[in-house]
């Protein structure tokens, strides 16, 4: 399989989820802003021009956080990366949906590219932006049911690290809950792995 990632984005979740299964993978980087993720080559893969996408070793592309993080789930369920419970399962996508659609999508995205949102300048996109994100957060935090997301180790939870770590390389504080989920999601092995493979500590 191929990975096509940027280090420190949202493919860093599904980085984590590849080395948790410990499956073999090629890592590709995309430069979003030297335009990568727009020439003809990466386009063929992916027209949505996005990250990430995995490549898989049939030669099919899957171009979506989620269809991707679900994916794996199914592909290897003794994994556990999903529960078995219909209503579990329901409430790991509630949280992956939420952070990846809200948190990422609309808060995130206006902090780190309040360029791509029509309307109100730079400065007030950002502070939609961070409006989003205090507002989701505090969310989540009185929706987490156990030290993860949703119970047990799931594919929610690199999702949700991955906006708890933009949140701490911008000074953003955490609820206490989230503060918890990033402290433990730092202590995995192969969390700690992937931060360093990626070029940070």
């Amino acid at each position: 399989m191929k990975l096509y990632m940027a280090p420190g984005s949202c493919t860093t979740g599904i980085h984590i989820l590849l080395e948790e299964l410990g499956l073999p993978f090629e890592a590709w980087i995309i430069s979003i802003p030297a335009g990568q993720h727009l020439h003809p080559d990466y386009l063929a893969l992916n027209p949505k021009g996005s990250i990430p996408t995995l490549v898989l070793d049939d030669g099919q592309s899957l171009t979506d956080y989620i269809a991707i993080s679900y994916w794996l789930a199914r592909r290897h369920p003794r994994a556990r990366l999903m529960p078995e419970d219909t209503l579990a399962a329901a409430r790991v996508m509630e949280v992956l949906a939420y952070v990846v659609g809200t948190v990422h999508g609309q808060g995130f995205a206006r902090l780190f590219n309040a360029e791509g949102f029509a309307g109100s300048g730079k400065e007030v996109l950002q502070e939609q932006g961070r409006a989003i994100v205090d507002k989701a957060f505090a969310i989540l935090d009185t929706q987490l049911i156990g030290p993860y997301a949703a119970g047990e180790f799931s594919i929610a939870d690199p999702a949700l690290f991955y906006v708890e770590f933009w949140a701490d390389k911008l000074d953003i504080p955490l609820p206490l809950r989230l503060s918890a989920h990033y402290t433990l999601m730092r202590s995995r092995p192969v969390v700690q792995q992937v931060l360093r493979e990626e070029g940070y500590r």
